[in-house]
């Protein structure tokens, strides 16, 4: 079974900064291109982030300069370095993988960027 678990979301302030990271099991982590999504309120899922599995890495416009994904092959996990937050950053933010099975994801984070 596969499990993606999302946690580091919170409220913050604007200029703030957050790390989230994406708990996986049930998948080999290592040959998996992985993807950070979120949706505000109101408005359709957008893709943020997204790593390959040798790390080449692919930004949203509007996050670029302002986010970076990683990844700990060895520990499965896949994270997300939000700095400089902005209101419109607020969303619940998704991990993302394909595997055989289909399109995974986890339940979210919450996060919130407000003063």
């Amino acid at each position: 079974q596969v499990r993606l678990v999302e946690s580091g979301g919170g409220l913050v302030q604007p200029g703030g900064s957050l790390r989230l990271s994406c708990a996986t099991s049930g998948i080999n982590f290592k040959i998996h291109e992985m993807k950070w999504y979120r949706q505000a309120p109101g408005k359709e899922r957008e893709m943020v982030a997204s790593i390959t599995s040798s790390g080449t890495t692919n930004y949203g416009d509007s996050v670029k300069d302002r986010f970076t994904i990683s990844r700990d092959n060895a520990r499965a996990t896949l994270y997300l370095q939000m700095i400089d937050l902005k209101p419109e950053d607020t969303a619940v933010y998704y991990c993302n993988t394909n595997s055989r099975w289909g399109s995974q994801w986890g339940r979210g984070t919450q996060v919130t960027v407000s003063s």
